[in-house]
């Protein structure tokens, strides 16, 4: 397994390529949602992804405090590989990766709900009610780096 960690400028159009169709194959086409992915975020992101025998397991992106949230915040998180542990391997690298980027303190996310219980296990709380964003019911969740000692990531990858 390798850890691929890139500003938006050090991608290459192939590797912007293909993390944009995975993006576009889990959350527009297997989930049923038609909404903008391409918003802007991405240029001032970090974009963490792993891969498995080259093939892309799991991508998230880590955008600076004031892009796509007023804090520090990690989105478009996918796994392409279920159920082997590689999105938790992930999200624990993208917090280290906006503790070193952006010096986060906190980190905001937008979770859909049903994936609580996996942003738990990192460390994240809920932080809010429940809403719904582009038809899926979400809620804002929040890790903090008091929770450091609440979390399962161990430096694994």
């Amino acid at each position: 397994m390798e850890l691929h960690e890139k500003y938006f400028s050090e991608l290459t159009a192939a590797e912007l390529y293909e993390l944009l169709r995975i993006r576009a194959e889990v959350f527009v086409v297997e989930q049923n949602c038609v909404y903008q992915d391409l918003d802007y975020d991405d240029q001032q992101s970090v974009h963490l992804w792993l891969t498995v025998a080259g093939r892309v397991v799991a991508l998230c992106r880590v955008c600076p405090a004031g892009t796509h949230m007023h804090e520090v915040s990690i989105g478009r998180v996918v796994t392409t590989d279920r159920g082997k542990g590689y999105g938790r391997q992930l999200m624990c690298r993208a917090i280290e990766a906006a503790r070193h980027h952006f010096g986060a303190r906190r980190i905001d996310i937008e979770a859909q709900c049903y994936a609580r219980g996996f942003y738990e296990q990192v460390g994240f709380r809920q932080a809010s009610d429940v809403f719904m964003l582009d038809g899926i019911q979400h809620i804002r969740m929040t890790w903090e780096e008091s929770f450091l000692g609440e979390t399962s990531c161990r430096s694994s990858v």
